[in-house]
């Protein structure tokens, strides 16, 4: 793309010219295709162009070279314009002059068609190929509710949104990015629903972005995302439309990546990390018992192993007699404080974990499962930590596998060593310190200008009841607007003349 400003910018009159300025500027790579052929009785010659791998091939050979080579009509106008008006049945069909135009589209999977004597070229919409097929998603598996999940290809996301929203006023915008790799990339919301100003913000976001390839839709998280040295995730990242769905009619957005299957919504707020779309498929008091635990295993994953070193380290007397002993006889082996103690065995676990990801599915299972036994197994047998801390490092790890967000539940890993630490030095003390310093930050953390700790901070008391609960459905589906979210109903009833909503 790079030679294009050095080259002539429209196409010349002479059929092996323009061929050859096209293979010039793609560098006549192995999967340039160019077939030359005539069109049926009228014998005059054409090229078609193409990259092979990202068109539908048998669309371009049935519905393009076929009905070109076949044609028995005779041109009632110039060649060009009989070709491009009444031969081809294509619905997405466009012509240029523009050299920089017909190669972009060739790089994403047009076809152009070239005539002889011709200073105009066809584009065609082909672009396909081989792609995954729709599969559970491996990141967001459910009980009950869809088995779909998005795949790489950004035509095929956006269908799958728009089967779960058949809404009219879904609107989906699509721009560029990466100076070198040109993706697409699609800004879908609801008119209506989500508010103008967070949706003009997420695109002035997108358009700062200088980037030369974006291998995934991380990349751009962490690009437009409020605060990138946050351990808390801004924007949620999902497998699901139907999840994507759900979250379009709540007024939020959702950013899809050419070639990435993890959809981006925003903006959002602690609580939607906790959340999984499950919860609407199950009964109110099953859902809201699933919430209760994810909020404790939240905490359990921050503070659990902190505890024990603080209770052991600093305040004994809190601990059950009985118990105290069994602790006390099994710390006369281990030579280790309980600081260096609980970083051995969470390292050891750690490292089993992403051993776990790396591996081949089953095979990584069994390994973070066997693995993890064998190891707690053998070091308390050597004497280089009790059991007890084994436990507590065992179950942060349950924890931490309990909450819907991956991005969540490694960041609070991290943090966790933190209150290990500060559970040494201070004590119980340390870990309330801690508590409430991530508390301030998650009270003045922001995602896309919303408070992130919303409803809670600042208090909406009528979103409360789908936060750390779920309430009934029949209370739910009464819908009254998010503040932070979504446009103020009486608001726009002014604005309309009294009008509502449709």
């Amino acid at each position: 793309m790079s030679n294009l400003s050095n080259e002539q910018s429209n196409l010349e009159n002479s059929l092996e010219i323009n061929v050859e300025i096209i293979k010039k500027i793609l560098g006549n790579p192995a999967d340039l295709i160019i077939r030359e052929s005539s069109i049926g009785i009228i014998e005059n010659k054409f090229v078609m162009i193409y990259l092979k791998g990202i068109v539908n091939e048998d669309q371009v050979n049935n519905n393009i070279l076929r009905i070109l080579e076949l044609n028995k009509k005779e041109p009632k106008t110039s060649m060009f314009d009989t070709v491009y008006e009444e031969m081809i049945a294509l619905t997405e069909i466009k012509k240029s002059k523009n050299i920089n135009q017909i190669i972009k589209a060739l790089l994403e999977g047009d076809t152009a068609v070239l005539l002889n004597e011709c200073n105009q070229a066809i584009l065609l919409g082909t672009s396909g190929g081989e792609f995954r097929s729709i599969e559970e998603p491996q990141s967001e598996s459910v009980i009950r509710g869809s088995r779909s999940g998005f795949v790489e290809s950004l035509k095929f996301n956006l269908a799958l949104i728009r089967r779960e929203v058949k809404d009219p006023n879904l609107r989906i915008n699509t721009m560029k990015i990466g100076k070198q790799s040109n993706q697409n990339i699609a800004i879908c919301h609801i008119e209506g629903r989500a508010k103008p100003e967070i949706v003009d913000e997420v695109v002035r976001r997108l358009k700062t972005m200088e980037i030369d390839f974006a291998p995934d839709s991380g990349f751009i998280e962490q690009w437009i995302e409020d605060s990138n040295l946050s351990p808390f995730p801004q924007i949620l990242d999902t497998e699901r439309p139907d999840r994507v769905a759900y979250n379009l009619t709540k007024g939020k957005i959702c950013i899809i990546v050419e070639g990435s299957p993890f959809a981006l919504l925003m903006p959002i707020t602690i609580g939607d990390s906790l959340k999984s779309i499950e919860d609407y498929n199950q009964r109110w008091l099953i859902s809201t018992l699933l919430r209760l635990l994810r909020f404790v295993s939240f905490y359990m994953t921050l503070f659990l192993p902190a505890l024990y070193v603080a209770l052991v380290s600093y305040h004994p007397e809190l601990i059950p007699t009985q118990l105290l002993f069994t602790i006390a006889s099994s710390r006369e082996s281990v030579p280790f404080p309980s600081l260096i103690e609980a970083l051995i065995i969470a390292l050891f676990y750690e490292i089993l974990q992403e051993a776990g990801t790396r591996l081949p599915s089953k095979i990584g299972q069994t390994i973070g499962i066997v693995g993890g036994i064998v190891i707690g197994e053998i070091a308390v047998q050597a004497g280089i930590v009790t059991p007890l801390m084994v436990i507590a490092i065992s179950l942060t790890a349950i924890s931490a596998f309990t909450l819907p967000n991956y991005s969540l539940s490694i960041g609070l890993r991290v943090i966790r060593f933190g209150a290990i630490f500060a559970a040494t030095m201070l004590g119980l003390y340390g870990i309330i310190l801690v508590f409430i310093m991530i508390h301030i930050h998650l009270a003045n953390l922001k995602s896309i200008g919303i408070p992130y700790s919303a409803p809670f901070a600042p208090n909406y008391l009528w979103d409360l009841k789908n936060v750390i609960i779920r309430a009934p459905i029949t209370t739910l589906v009464k819908r009254q607007p998010q503040p932070f979210l979504e446009p103020d109903e009486d608001k726009e009833q002014k604005n309309n003349g009294g009008k509502g909503k449709p």
